[in-house]
């Protein structure tokens, strides 16, 4: 998936200005697809360039001036090409899985405190989530929710990203038990007995 179509879906929410869709990344977005504000900013100007956006300028008074980019129907065209044409599977590429698998023969405590930073990390995440969710909600339940709501591709990707990070925790911690189980089954190394010449005295 290219970064322009991930931004096109996100434009589906209505006009935006590249601050807003770097936030609308961090906040739901990033459960599927990472892209820095760098890498937005330069692909808009790529997507206005194309047609596939429309720029408007705000001019504001105490602030800096910005652009406010939406859909145009190039664009919506794009997404309608883009979710009718056969989803590729995705791969995983994960550093960590490396050490993982290679921990028999690597440094399983070193492997065991990446283990624990990505516990760290997939907490915060998944606390994120769950607020994002409870907003989504706003005290409805899922099923009230999905009848009234405008739209649910949102929704149906953060719980995608809930459980992902649901799964993320089982996985670490599951690992980190049986690194604990493996190393309190290894032999402990015998002390050095006396010497010769100490048994001689």
């Amino acid at each position: 998936m290219a970064l322009r179509d991930a931004i096109l879906a996100a434009l589906l929410d209505g006009e935006a200005s590249g601050y807003d869709l770097a936030k609308d990344f961090d906040s739901s977005v990033a459960n599927f697809w990472m892209a820095t504000p760098q890498q937005l900013y330069r692909e808009l100007e790529r997507m206005a360039s194309d047609g596939l956006i429309a720029a408007r300028l705000v001019e504001q008074d105490r602030r800096p001036n910005k652009h406010l980019f939406s859909l145009t129907d190039a664009g919506r065209e794009q997404l309608r090409r883009f979710t009718a044409a056969t989803p590729k599977p995705g791969a995983i590429r994960e550093d960590l899985l490396v050490a993982v698998q290679a921990i028999d023969v690597g440094d399983a405590a070193a492997v065991r405190e990446a283990l624990i930073a990505r516990i760290g990390l997939a907490e915060a995440k998944l606390a994120h989530y769950e607020r994002r969710q409870a907003e989504l909600l706003d005290g409805r339940n899922e099923e009230q929710f999905l009848a009234g709501a405008a739209r649910v591709g949102p929704y149906l990707n953060l719980i995608r990203g809930l459980s992902f990070e649901r799964e993320n925790l089982a996985w670490c911690r599951r690992v980190i038990a049986v690194i604990d189980r493996e190393r309190a089954a290894e032999p402990t190394p015998r002390p050095a007995g006396p010497d010769r010449a100490s048994r001689r005295r």
